[in-house]
């Protein structure tokens, strides 16, 4: 690997970058959530479901562009603990739906303050005009690039 004034050139993975940085991220979410018992993934669970209502596993999955098995592994601790539940679905009462229950929103309601001082952490060590923008193009990848083209201001093509 070349070396730049006795430093290693950085690896050209674009995958390798963002597992790297999305492990220092959840690392540094994950303390902050401790203290409420919550992983970061589980508080995404919850914010998700706040903010959907009771939905199917499918459509849970697909909003937070997680396959269905890590949906699932992640949502059995949530259950057990008796933040979320299953019910009927809403159009079909045949189908199964997740939902929060309250004592998920007051566990979410509770975790807020730590998910709040996670992102001043990130935004402090980044800096939040750079927080802000690396956040926008994080969140146009799934799109692909006509939404990266979007959410960067560029409709041109």
């Amino acid at each position: 690997m070349a070396e730049r004034d006795g430093e290693r050139a950085p690896h050209p993975c674009y995958s390798l970058a963002v597992r790297q940085a999305g492990r220092w991220i959840t690392q540094l979410y994950d303390q902050h959530l401790a203290g409420v018992g919550l992983t970061s993934s589980q508080f995404g669970v919850l914010s998700h479901l706040d903010r959907l209502g009771s939905v199917g596993l499918a459509a849970l999955a697909q909003a937070m562009v997680m396959d269905r098995t890590t949906l699932t592994r992640n949502l059995a601790p949530l259950e057990r603990d008796g933040l979320v539940e299953i019910v009927p679905g809403k159009d079909d009462r045949r189908r199964k739906d997740l939902a929060l229950t309250p004592a998920g929103r007051d566990r979410l309601k509770a975790a807020r303050p730590h998910w709040r001082r996670a992102q001043a952490a990130f935004e402090k060590h980044f800096g939040a005009e750079d927080a802000a923008a690396l956040r926008s193009l994080l969140q146009a990848v799934p799109g692909g690039r006509a939404r990266a083209k979007a959410a960067l201001g560029d409709a041109s093509g």
